[in-house]
């Protein structure tokens, strides 16, 4: 490889447009780049892998809003020349992923438990919408969307027309938060939980994880689990280019001196 790179060098080495590589470089994603008198750029090795670092971080998924800043950190790191920084925070932002997988995991595992008859309330007298909400730590409009979309069927008193939540009721809303704060989507839970209405009880973790052919897939939260494991892989993916470029970076020292 020369010393010198073009942007289409850079294109194809990672699969994008050039197009692609000129609006890192003008975001900032890269390193400053040198100009020829002709006024074209001169990108190097350098240029390289902090392309294909962007590349890990943004060619997937949208992983939420913690995990994507966790990503732009270490990108402004070894953007900066940073890199034992960036690898620091690189094992950091693993440590999130693993996390993110650990509670995404503990939900299923409490949907698991409940689908086979396990009751997870004991409120020994029916509630109010107001007393479920307080119950649960929610809002009402929280507990009425759930609702709307299918998540949950709510019996109502006849006498009055109010909402009715058993035992019954509040362990599968219990259910449903838990899944809510581990990162699910509502078309996610709402696609297991008719899975569940119709009787089946097993096979609730690929439904959580696999849109129907029907079904327009809108956020990685669609997908969570498969997503997760995408984003691990990636932090893998990211520890060994920040390795292979400190490694780099030294050699390239050591040949120097």
């Amino acid at each position: 490889m020369s010393r010198y790179l073009r942007t289409s060098d850079l294109a194809r080495a990672v699969g994008v447009h050039p197009n692609t590589v000129r609006k890192y470089a003008d975001a900032g994603l890269l390193p400053p780049v040198d100009r020829t008198p002709a006024g074209y750029r001169r990108f190097t090795r350098r240029h390289l892998d902090c392309l294909r670092l962007v590349r890990l971080v943004y060619n997937a998924p949208f992983p939420g809003p913690e995990l994507h800043s966790s990503g732009v950190d270490i990108i402004r790191s070894t953007v900066a020349g940073e890199l034992g920084k960036a690898l620091e925070l690189a094992y950091q932002h693993m440590v999130k992923v693993h996390a993110e997988q650990a509670q995404a995991e503990a939900a299923v595992a409490l949907l698991e438990r409940w689908a086979q008859g396990v009751q997870l309330d004991a409120t020994g007298q029916d509630l109010t919408i107001g007393q479920t909400a307080r119950l649960l730590g929610v809002t009402v409009d929280v507990l009425r969307n759930w609702e709307r979309n299918g998540l949950i069927k709510v019996p109502r008193n006849p006498a009055n027309g109010y909402r009715r939540y058993s035992a019954a009721q509040i362990s599968r809303l219990r259910v449903i938060r838990l899944l809510r704060l581990s990162g699910y989507s509502l078309m996610a839970i709402l696609r297991m939980m008719t899975r569940l209405d119709q009787g089946h009880t097993t096979g609730l973790r690929q439904a959580l994880d696999t849109p129907r052919p029907d079904e327009d897939v809108f956020t990685a939260a669609d997908r969570w689990l498969s997503t997760l494991e995408e984003q691990a892989a990636r932090a893998g993916a990211i520890i060994s280019l920040l390795e292979e470029m400190i490694a780099g970076q030294l050699g390239e020292s050591a040949v120097q001196a």
